[in-house]
């Protein structure tokens, strides 16, 4: 319904400058021709040491290092999660996969009985009250396409559901022929080609999230060959494809005379993967970083990225600047005259224009909380780099490991101890960060074999793996590793939100009672608001589909400073309290999980009731969910 009413709006704003979009128009008001293209490259598990132009002197990428040459080389460019789906989605969103409750790949990793703790249940796709990085484009007049892999939820949750007018979904793998790689790299190459021609008039929005590099690793037999003096020659020819592929893009942009006005990104989604998952892997290494995809050291956090864009980007430059993937969302809606504070409402990510236009932005930390067991061996963890200083927290102990990446880049050497003021107030500043995106919690595992854990993850630690000179030398280290670690997952499943079997209660729909308290429907807000009185409240009566226990959780936001009000939720005869968190913002959102509910099936009613209002408002709310336990 939200999708359908957003489309009407835009239809109405372009046919009569109506609605709240008009305002939106306003503040943005250019002529569509001075609005710029967008060709977004995404690799699926590429990693920072695998361009030439990053160093990698075994791998054969001519047009990626000529587009490096033409724009600017991000040293320090980080993925918004060390796997793919939370990547994904915070691409999309400008969000961080924390807040967004989508932490892992989707499906996900099963628990093991080799686990002290058991994950959280993240969701089973990108939320469709997201509003995404193509809805925004595409309100203001942007053609919108996704050619490749999307991985963020499957039928009524596709890329067409949030916001892209075209989509192309070729299956990741293909038969290597003369005309087609392993991945079908040149079925979406020419899929995207298509999409820039027909649109070449008008502004658009071209994303292209190949499958390549990924598992399995397939290329065209005479690659191959020609890169058997590579580290793995399968992987090398992967890659090469896919800078062939880049190349015929900005050949075609080139050809249609589209280059000054296009902004070129080529990026990854996190690190390249360094240890045994599929027969004829480790498929590259992450030299001289540490570790790779499905963990939270540098070589599972950083990719590549390279900009160019004309008469903006200095051609032939770097920044070592730290940014993060959700910085793109900001970035690219903010180049195309969308005004972020009045229009999108607060993201995670910061724009970087002025870094595009060779000037600073102000220092930063970033951040990271990765609640998750990975097919790579990656444990729970967060971290935080501020400056030089990165902080890792295991959280299967709590324990600290800090590194100065100025002269520790490989995260060799541990000074937690020595440093140990310092390790603290980061550890301090870390758990505050997760309070505030709402970052879901991790349970004990009542099964956990210590035994097994000890094999698993201790006297053998995959973060340490250290390559020998080829994949093939490095793999028999690993067989039997990788033999124990798929037993313990075999025969169990992966415990996500499913699309249905939720009963969500959006603000939308809410029946609201009071003086001011009312439903605010632009789309960066879409919540309940302006509750400055506490006698103002709100219900909704729905439909308990099952009899049964469900978990309470509530989407809200509440502005600097506000924070501290008590309110109740009542639940046919059940009330739960909680204190509303202050956000920064109050469309920042952050869903919390307030309690547990037995409901019998049957209609029934959802009451939210302030007790206090400690500030000048309450909160603000965009959604509450029952979901079954």
């Amino acid at each position: 319904m939200r999708h359908i009413l957003t489309r009407l709006i835009v239809s109405l704003v372009a046919a009569f400058q109506l609605t709240a979009w008009a305002s939106a128009a306003e503040s943005t008001e250019q002529p569509s021709q001075v609005r710029p293209n967008i060709v977004l490259i995404l690799a699926d598990d590429l990693g920072i040491n695998d361009l030439a132009c990053y160093g990698r002197a075994d791998h054969r990428t001519p047009n990626l290092d000529r587009l490096a040459d033409q724009g600017l080389r991000f040293t320090s460019a980080y993925c918004a999660q060390p796997i793919c789906s939370p990547s994904r989605a915070a691409l999309m969103t400008g969000k961080c996969p924390a807040r967004l409750h989508l932490t892992n790949y989707l499906p996900g990793r099963p628990d093991t009985n080799s686990q002290p703790l058991i994950q959280p249940i993240i969701e089973g796709q990108l939320p469709l009250e997201e509003m995404t990085i193509a809805e925004w484009l595409k309100s203001v007049g942007y053609a919108t396409g996704i050619f490749g892999k999307w991985h963020l939820g499957n039928n009524a949750f596709g890329p067409q559901a949030q916001g892209f007018d075209e989509a192309f979904l070729p299956p990741g793998n293909s038969p290597p022929t003369e005309t087609e790689g392993g991945k079908n790299e040149y079925a979406i190459t020419s899929a995207a080609e298509n999409f820039i021609r027909q649109h070449r008039d008008e502004p658009f929005f071209c994303y292209v999230p190949h499958h390549t590099p990924h598992i399995p690793l397939a290329a065209k037999p005479e690659l191959i060959e020609s890169n058997r003096d590579a580290f793995h020659p399968v992987y090398a020819a992967m890659i090469e494809t896919l800078d062939d592929t880049v190349g015929r893009l900005m050949a075609l942009v080139d050809e249609l005379q589209l280059t000054d006005r296009t902004i070129f990104i080529f990026t990854s989604d996190n690190g390249g993967l360094h240890v045994l998952e599929f027969p004829g892997t480790p498929a590259t290494h992450n030299t001289p970083f540490r570790a790779g995809k499905g963990y939270v050291y540098e070589g599972g956090l950083r990719e590549p990225l390279i900009v160019r864009w004309p008469g903006v980007v200095t051609p032939h430059t770097t920044t070592d600047t730290p940014v993060v993937l959700s910085d793109l969302v900001p970035t690219l809606l903010e180049a195309a005259g969308i005004k972020l504070d009045t229009t999108v409402g607060p993201l995670d990510g910061v724009s970087l224009l002025p870094l595009l236009r060779g000037e600073a932005i102000g220092p930063r930390p970033l951040y990271w909380h990765f609640p998750n067991y990975t097919n790579q061996g990656g444990r729970p963890a967060g971290a935080m780099r501020d400056g030089d200083w990165k902080l890792v927290e295991q959280y299967e102990d709590n324990s600290l490991e800090l590194y100065n990446l100025a002269n520790d880049i490989g995260e060799t050497r541990d000074v937690s101890a020595t440093e140990s003021g310092r390790a603290k107030q980061m550890q301090q500043s870390l758990a505050a960060w997760r309070t505030s995106v709402g970052a879901q919690e991790l349970q004990h595992n009542p099964d956990f074999d210590a035994a097994l854990h000890r094999a698993l993850y201790i006297d053998t630690d995959p973060s340490q793996l250290r390559p020998e000179a080829t994949a093939a030398a490095t793999e028999p280290h690993w067989t039997a590793w990788r033999k124990q670690m798929n037993a313990t997952t075999k025969g169990r499943r992966a415990q996500v939100t499913p699309p249905t079997g939720d009963i969500r209660l959006h603000a939308k729909d809410a029946r609201v009672h009071g003086e001011r308290l009312r439903y605010e429907p632009e789309s960066h807000k879409n919540v309940l608001g302006y509750w400055t009185n506490a006698s103002d409240w709100a219900d909704w009566e729905f439909e308990v589909p099952v009899a049964g226990a469900y978990e309470v959780e509530i989407q809200q936001g509440c502005g600097s400073g506000n924070g501290g009000s008590e309110v109740d939720v009542v639940i046919g005869d059940t009330t739960l309290s909680f204190t509303v968190i202050e956000t920064g913002h109050f469309q920042r959102m952050i869903q919390r999980t307030i309690g547990q509910v037995t409901l019998p099936a049957g209609r029934t009613t959802l009451a939210i009731r302030p007790r206090t209002k400690a500030r000048a408002a309450v909160m603000d709310v965009r959604r509450v969910v029952l979901r079954p336990r």
